[in-house]
């Protein structure tokens, strides 16, 4: 799948998490490419998960077991987890905006205006543990121009939902 044909088959959830949740749709589609390799990557081919949300203890859903990287004591390791998966990619989209919003420690990013903020909010607050996570999403951002998709309504603002 190219990033065009990527963002044209998020970009419409995307927007309607903002709309619900208040996480950009530039941040969603971002996330999706990097975690998911634009849409290619064996976890979402196989469970359906776009943004490499782990399975943790909380979680009541079906999962997949795959080896990933983590960033630990200074280096890069391979590690078995245990990955959520999900029937299809509108279920992640939603389970990923609940995912934030269930978690107390991602609130700041609540609190701020744009997708570059809030990717630079959850990284700060550990979602992952490579240090470069936001510059990163902040690249893909600019390079797509994905800000444009957090425009929701006619007049060219944004329409988020306080909570």
């Amino acid at each position: 799948m190219t990033p065009d044909q990527f963002i044209s088959s998020i970009v419409a959830a995307a927007q309607a998490s903002m709309r619900l949740y208040n996480v950009p749709a530039s941040f969603t589609i971002a996330q999706g490419a990097d975690e998911s390799g634009w849409g290619s990557s064996a976890l979402c081919t196989q469970g359906c998960n776009i943004f490499g949300v782990k399975a943790d203890p909380s979680w009541r859903g079906d999962t997949v077991d795959m080896l990933t990287r983590e960033y630990l004591n200074g280096q890069w390791v391979q590690v078995v987890a245990h990955w959520r998966k999900y029937p299809d990619w509108l279920s992640c989209i939603n389970d990923h905006a609940q995912f934030f919003i269930q978690n107390p420690r991602y609130a700041p990013a609540f609190t701020t205006v744009g997708g570059e903020a809030f990717a630079r909010a959850i990284a700060a607050a550990g979602y992952a543990t490579d240090p470069a996570y936001a510059d990163k999403l902040i690249s893909i951002m600019r390079a797509h121009n994905l800000a444009q998709y957090d425009v929701t309504d006619p007049d060219g603002g944004t329409a988020p939902v306080n909570f």
